[in-house]
């Protein structure tokens, strides 16, 4: 079983000066092709039950099927709730055997953001798991607009509530359907100058892929949280298998020619975000 806690797998790679993908998850499926990419690749990844994936599926059952999915596993696999607003959530995915919390107090005062997730932070490093959170606020492609990370204030939240990894927000936006938003990397040098602890950027598929190499294997940043990319292929790849049998019903057997391409994309992904070293185009 090679079930892993975020820190397990993040500090390997702030030293190594590489990346983990933060892959969101909606169904057995796509969490069995992200496992299949990772293991091709030989590289770690972190499986993300977000809002949506914990809309359709409760916590317990989202817990065991990472766990199914980890003991088959020769790479680390981490299992990491996305988006915890509550500390009565968190709770639930620490008791479904979830190895990663991440809380998002974002929205919340500073005060507020920081008491809220070092109790959370306290509760996880007591149960021998991660903690993950966010200080300023990553917007939405179609909605909320994002709040840059003040830099001092980075350095505040990160001695203050002890988390083993920290988002930020540095033009990262959720949802971004291209990969043309750019990151500001003068505040990320700003955030790397005032705090060690490991950066987070949601909404990385709205990064361009050249910066998001470059930062995994520059900067601080350790995990690239990766969504809106692999599920377009998903719809495209669904679509397209539809349209070859307009008579297909079995959800099982559609869903079945999906999953190698989401895998293809999911390996991609990875391999952008690891060692310089790393060999391209590793058999499949």
């Amino acid at each position: 079983m090679t079930l892993a806690t975020l820190a397990q797998v993040l500090r390997p790679a702030m030293a190594g000066g590489y990346a983990v993908g933060g892959l969101v998850t909606l169904g057995w499926e796509d969490m069995r092709a992200y496992v299949d990419a990772a293991e091709a690749e030989g590289l770690p990844v972190i499986l993300q039950a977000g809002p949506s994936c914990r809309k359709h599926t409760p916590l317990p059952v989202l817990g065991r099927m990472f766990h199914t999915l980890a003991e088959g596993a020769s790479v680390p696999v981490v299992a990491h709730l996305d988006h915890g607003y509550t500390y009565a959530e968190c709770r639930e995915a620490l008791d479904s055997g979830f190895t990663s919390l991440m809380f998002d107090g974002s929205r919340l005062p500073l005060s507020q953001n920081i008491d809220e997730t070092a109790r959370i932070a306290e509760m996880a490093h007591a149960a021998g798991i991660s903690c993950e959170g966010e200080i300023g606020f990553v917007g939405y492609s179609d909605g909320e607009n994002s709040k840059g990370t003040d830099p001092d204030e980075a350095a505040i939240f990160a001695r203050d509530t002890g988390v083993d990894a920290m988002a930020i927000s540095v033009g990262n936006v959720h949802l971004q359907q291209d990969h043309e938003g750019g990151l500001d990397e003068a505040r990320i040098r700003d955030i790397e100058a005032v705090t060690e602890v490991p950066l987070v950027i949601h909404g990385g598929s709205g990064v361009p892929l050249a910066q998001r190499s470059t930062l995994a294997r520059g900067s601080r940043i350790c995990k690239f949280n990766i969504g809106t990319e692999l599920r377009m292929v998903f719809g495209a790849s669904l679509r397209a298998a539809l349209a070859a049998d307009p008579d297909a019903f079995d959800r099982v057997t559609l869903l079945s020619k999906v999953e190698p391409d989401i895998a293809a994309a999911a390996r991609i992904a990875l391999r952008g975000l690891a060692p310089a070293d790393h060999p391209e185009g590793r058999s499949t």
